[in-house]
């Protein structure tokens, strides 16, 4: 990867940034941990530019380090979520999500990864099942969501290692999972299954599906869920009833952002 400027540059433009940019591009699922020295190759930057770029991330919190070897933290989606939030998603969404609701009778969301939580982008609720008020913008850990776990069994196992070593697993009802040992093995079903199913620990009386929304590349952007109160029925009976009709609206979600995207 080059970073020289070329002769068509702007004069506004600042190498520096792009150079930064091209630190954090040398990470990808095939090269999630990469020392210094690796770093420098990638970029063609020399070892102490590297070193000052790759320091500078570790401490605005994009980065983390071993000492030798430098990995990417989740803050970096926050980059990503700038975008996906402030374009067609939601737009998009939401004629699907407003069939589906009509079909099924249960809210329905869209949310993306953010940092350690996940972020609500679309919503379209039927009734009031939670105690909390849910809105376009409503930040949940990911580790108690269906959306979030959707959103992290997508990430590539170094990062999630990250991940689950950095994060604090906080019970918020009796039945929230909190070790990780047992979460990972969680989002192993979720990756394998492709979608996970989270029964009230969230909170208590809460069931909550969801599955992912590709992009044109087969890339996870972003986790669309229904939300039932216990009364619909059991796990199983959620699974049954709602999880086909979610996974057609979902493909047809991910349909018109390929075509918008082309």
């Amino acid at each position: 990867m080059t970073t020289d400027p070329g002769p068509t540059r702007s004069p506004d433009f600042v190498q520096s940034l792009e150079r930064g940019l091209a630190v954090i591009r040398a990470f990808d699922a095939d090269h999630p941990a990469l020392t210094l020295s690796e770093v420098a190759r990638a970029t063609d930057l020399t070892r102490a530019a590297a070193r000052r770029f790759l320091l500078t991330l570790v401490d605005l919190g994009y980065m983390r380090t071993d000492g030798r070897l430098f990995s990417l933290r989740p803050r970096v989606l926050e980059l990503g979520y700038a975008f996906l939030s402030s374009q067609s998603l939601p737009e998009i969404a939401m004629p699907h999500m407003e069939v589906l609701v009509s079909k099924v009778h249960e809210s329905c969301s869209v949310s993306v990864l953010d940092g350690d939580d996940v972020v609500y982008v679309a919503r379209l609720p039927t009734k009031r099942i939670m105690t909390v008020a849910i809105a376009v913008g409503t930040r949940f850990p990911a580790y108690a969501t269906s959306m979030g776990r959707v959103l992290l069994a997508a990430q590539p196992d170094a990062w999630l290692d990250a991940y689950l070593a950095g994060t604090t697993l906080v019970a918020l009802t009796p039945r929230t999972v909190t070790e990780v040992p047992r979460l990972r093995a969680v989002l192993g079903r979720v990756r394998s299954q492709g979608y996970a199913l989270v029964d009230q620990e969230l909170e208590e009386g809460l069931r909550s599906l969801a599955v992912p929304v590709h992009d044109a590349n087969g890339a996870v952007v972003a986790a669309m869920n229904l939300s039932a109160h216990i009364s619909r029925g059991s796990s199983d009976d959620i699974r049954r009833e709602l999880l086909g009709p979610l996974q057609e609206t979902a493909r047809a979600l991910e349909d018109d952002l390929w075509r918008v995207a082309r």
